[in-house]
């Protein structure tokens, strides 16, 4: 996607959310500067979400990324963003989504 990625992974319960994408934001930002691949680079965003999902969830989910090209012609990233939290009941404050 233009404006944003989906990443499954799994995380070690010694590892830390925000050490992770620290680590996954830090490396390709510096390769993306100093290669100047995308010229209008400056920087990644701040903030980040963060789900989990069950094992049995994982391969739906799977084909769910590889299917965001697709699905974002319908569906705005932020919609995207809202959906699981709604589904799960989760209160959260909309100036905290972008």
């Amino acid at each position: 996607m233009q404006d944003h990625l989906h990443i499954l992974t799994s995380l070690h319960p010694t590892l830390s959310l925000a050490d992770l994408v620290k680590d996954i934001k830090t490396g390709p930002a510096r390769w993306i500067k100093q290669g100047r691949v995308f010229k209008r680079f400056r920087h990644w965003q701040e903030s980040y979400g963060a789900f989990t999902c069950s094992r049995r969830e994982r391969d739906g989910l799977i084909e769910h990324i590889k299917r965001q090209e697709e699905h974002h012609h319908n569906v705005t990233f932020e919609e995207d963003h809202r959906e699981p939290l709604l589904e799960a009941g989760i209160e959260f404050d909309e100036r905290y989504l972008l």
